[in-house]
């Protein structure tokens, strides 16, 4: 089945607008017509090179929002085998045979996605946009708040708040209640500021903020030893992502031991978390942040992602 789509050739380099040839579907296959596709952080380490295990060519993108026969689905970005223990657990994110779109096979950044029909859900409106700006962000951020024990008060300090994970991560911790501190450029804090308690624009912020409850570390590695000085006896660092892909290291790891942090991984989220997360959008709830680029300007649109020109999620539109 070939389909127009943007190609990764190399690392690195722009996408190639092309043909290109998907495969055909099998007999539990659907095929999704996309709409809307988000440009997750995620793929911009891709992009990067930062997965060894990936070589070109590729089609990224797993956050996927179209029409089966007229009706308007998600997909799950990844496919799991619902039988390994923890999909049986109910933590299909950990699944141990767990494929992504855009990685272990085509992705949504093509006009069409072959897709495991229980891979696609209905969404209950047809605002494809919506749902691809943040339903993974805000799933991202579902999960992550949970690991942390988030609730009402919690002191949460947020790195990368203007980003597409970042925007969308503090609409929902102020909807918890908790008390919201956010690490911005300077060019993105008034926008930040409608969602937080106190805006920080600078890298020393642990001069500024102490004793936080939990950190949600979006950044990674320019960010979390200023993140962990901040951060208070016993308190949870929830490793987010790592945007750069550099090596990340503790510059004072006695600082980490004699304050018993805890430093938890958050793998994505969970299929139920998706639902919830669009459940959320749906009513309202959360406002989705983004900025739309037809698809075959994917690469202006990497480019604006790259230099921090756009407020939230870059979505590419078909």
């Amino acid at each position: 089945m070939r389909v127009l789509a943007a190609v990764l050739r190399e690392f690195n380099k722009p996408f190639s607008i092309e043909e290109y040839d998907i495969g055909d579907p099998g007999p539990n296959d659907v095929v999704v017509r996309v709409k809307a596709a988000g440009i997750c952080g995620r793929d911009l380490v891709i992009w990067r090179g930062g997965f060894k295990n990936l070589k070109p060519p590729l089609i990224l993108g797993h956050e996927i929002f179209g029409e089966v026969n007229g009706k308007a689905v998600g997909v799950f970005g990844a496919i799991t085998d619902g039988t390994c223990p923890y999909c049986r657990a109910g933590k299909d994110n950990l699944c141990l045979n767990l494929q992504f779109f855009g990685e272990n096979r085509p992705g949504g950044y093509a006009e069409a996605v072959i897709a495991p029909s229980n891979n696609v859900f209905e969404l209950p409106d047809s605002d494809y946009v919506k749902y691809a700006a943040a339903v993974c962000p805000l799933a991202t951020a579902i999960h992550a708040s949970k690991l942390g024990n988030v609730g009402p008060g919690t002191r949460v300090l947020v790195t990368g708040a203007g980003g597409g994970v970042g925007v969308h991560t503090i609409q929902y911790l102020k909807s918890l209640d908790a008390y919201v501190i956010s690490i911005t450029s300077p060019g993105k804090a008034d926008f930040v500021a409608r969602y937080s308690d106190e805006v920080i624009t600078d890298r020393e912020f642990s001069r500024k903020v102490r004793d936080v409850d939990v950190v949600l570390e979006i950044v990674g590695a320019a960010s979390i030893n200023e993140s962990l000085r901040a951060l208070k006896r016993e308190g949870i660092l929830v490793l987010i992502g790592n945007t750069e892909g550099e090596e990340i290291r503790l510059m004072r790891p006695a600082l980490t031991v004699m304050r018993e942090h805890r430093i938890i991984g958050s793998a994505a989220y969970t299929r139920k978390e998706v639902l919830e997360a669009v459940n959320l959008l749906h009513r309202g709830v959360i406002k989705p942040v983004h900025r739309t680029y037809h698809f075959k300007d994917v690469n202006q649109a990497y480019n604006d992602l790259i230099n921090q020109r756009v407020l939230g999620r870059a979505v590419l539109v078909f």
